[in-house]
């Protein structure tokens, strides 16, 4: 049994421990599947902080398997003993991947399928149990490889949190160019304000030009974030003075504190910095 990445490359050294699971259940069938890789904390949620020890490590040693296990959900299937199913609707696959039995409650699961619950529902569900969103797929969809599908949607969750402005960065790093992104802080149990991320989304034109004035009257010569700061989101930055504080949506927040994909909201002027904790 082989893994293989959404741009072909082979991983299945990487996760010898899915790979070998699902050759078990296959017990030697000819199939190929869809799904995705995730790393589950210890409350059962996905943790891409937790995947990203495990990716990229060709050949991971038995305290890293041990210690960060990964779990192969599976969505669909293509491929059924060297016949495609990929015409079918969504609904007969579905039966098909339940029928095949690859499941085997640890490291491969098929997750469950929702039919007949409003969608404000079943994002409540989504959101209580710590998942980033969830995909609505036509019953009689087929599948079509290599493409977005119209009749899949992802429908992301977003969650909103404040943010203390600590820099900013100009339009290809010149001085001279608009706003492009901000650097944001919080202020952890210590007291100390550590670094929580970059934004470089969801602001209007007028937007950058009115924070690159504002933000250019509050410019510093150092940081005032304390701890590691990802060279690459530092590049070019000017930093300022952290009087200003920022409300952000985001998909999640790492185990490191860091957000994923954030989006700008807009100024909170109600809100104090030192009020604004990880």
């Amino acid at each position: 049994m082989k893994l293989f990445s959404r741009n072909g490359n082979d991983i299945s050294a990487s996760f010898p421990d899915v790979a070998a699971a699902l050759a078990e259940t296959t017990a030697g069938r000819s199939v190929i599947l869809d799904g995705e890789l995730v790393a589950l904390d210890s409350g059962g949620r996905p943790d891409f902080g937790l995947l990203q020890r495990r990716m990229h490590v060709a050949r991971p040693p038995a305290v890293l398997l041990r210690s960060t296990p990964v779990t192969y959900f599976v969505f669909d299937v293509l491929d059924v003993d060297g016949e495609s199913v990929r015409t079918l609707p969504y609904t007969q696959r579905r039966a098909l991947l339940e029928g095949l039995g690859v499941a085997d409650g640890r490291r491969v699961q098929v997750p469950p399928t929702m039919t007949g619950i409003d969608g404000e529902t079943l994002m409540g569900i989504a959101a209580d149990n710590g998942i980033e969103g969830v995909v609505a797929k036509k019953a009689e969809s087929v599948y079509r490889s290599g493409i977005r599908s119209p009749s899949w949607i992802k429908v992301p969750i977003r969650n909103t949190r404040e943010g203390v402005i600590c820099g900013w960065v100009p339009t290809g790093g010149r001085a001279g160019g608009t706003l492009a992104a901000l650097l944001l802080g919080a202020y952890d149990e210590a007291g100390e304000l550590v670094y929580i991320g970059r934004v470089g989304t969801g602001f209007t034109d007028r937007m950058r030009r009115e924070l690159r004035s504002t933000l250019t009257e509050r410019t510093r010569p150092d940081s005032a974030l304390h701890g590691p700061i990802p060279r690459t989101d530092a590049v070019g930055v000017s930093w300022v003075t952290p009087e200003l504080v920022a409300t952000v949506e985001y998909r999640e927040q790492s185990t490191t504190g860091r957000l994923r994909h954030p989006a700008f909201k807009g100024i909170r002027s109600d809100i104090a910095p030192h009020d604004v904790v990880t």
